[in-house]
């Protein structure tokens, strides 16, 4: 198992370190959001042919995995190609663009961080997929699975509303607050939790010690995504460009899909 996830663990670099070089060439890291899907479902179909003969446990870690990644890379790669660079990035390395020194940046803040943290959130499904051999499905895997498809919906449904709002050009300037958006002010990242957690509850069957070395995976995803560069950024620039997003805020969870409260 540790030489398949050193073989992983360099695929992730050689391709991050690729990707860092097209980046450069183009002048917007902006698409690296799309790799972290792409990158993750690579790791687990990588993982799952190194497994010299994948029962169905093996089979369907590394399906959830794939499954979930290849919709996330393309949702997020047609959105770049739509509309270009993100304006996250563009904060983040516009100085060093301007100063000559964009190469060294992208690689230190944006492409180097990325290849660790997407190993490490890709934990559950490696050490799941490895470490299940020839087994079969068992009762936490189809708990696992449950949970994986509770937060496909809520990802595909929320995504797709949201495009769809953004497409309205009578929601300028607007809020979206109907369908899922009227329960949560984030479906997409509770979608994005519930599938790493489902993924990670399929994978303790295969014994206690992978569900432990596997849990910093969704712990990570799950902070990062409510407490760093998720929730706390995005809403940080609604915040300024949304007049109503306050009253939103007030009344809507930040998190879980929850009733939204009456003025």
């Amino acid at each position: 198992m540790a030489e398949a996830l050193i073989t992983n663990a360099l695929i992730a670099a050689l391709l991050l370190l690729a990707l860092w070089r097209v980046a450069v060439r183009i002048g917007d890291v902006s698409f690296i959001d799309a790799i972290w899907g792409g990158g993750m479902a690579l790791l687990a179909l990588a993982a799952w042919w190194q497994v010299p003969d994948p029962g169905p446990r093996a089979g369907l870690i590394a399906a959830m995995a794939v499954l979930w990644g290849l919709r996330l890379f393309l949702h997020l790669y047609t959105r770049w190609r739509a509309h270009g660079e993100d304006p996250r990035y563009a904060r983040i390395l516009g100085k060093a663009k301007e100063q000559g020194r964009f190469a060294g940046a992208a690689l230190k803040l944006v492409f180097a961080p990325q290849a660790l943290l997407l190993f490490l959130t890709c934990l559950p499904a490696q050490l799941g997929i490895l470490g299940s051999g020839t087994a079969g499905i068992g009762p936490l895997a189809l708990a696992g699975l449950a949970l994986w498809l509770l937060g496909m919906v809520f990802e595909v449904v929320g995504d797709a509303q949201l495009k769809a709002f953004r497409a309205d050009p009578a929601s300028k300037g607007k809020v979206l607050d109907t369908g899922l958006w009227r329960y949560t002010r984030h479906p997409n990242y509770f979608g994005d939790c519930c599938v790493w957690w489902g993924i990670w509850l399929a994978a303790t069957e295969a014994g206690p010690w992978i569900a432990l070395a596997s849990l910093p995976g969704p712990l990570f995803l799950t902070f990062t995504l409510t407490r760093w560069s998720g929730k706390p950024m995005l809403e940080k620039g609604l915040a300024k460009s949304r007049p109503g997003y306050a009253d939103y805020v007030a009344r809507t969870s930040g998190f879980f899909p929850w009733p939204p409260k009456r003025g």
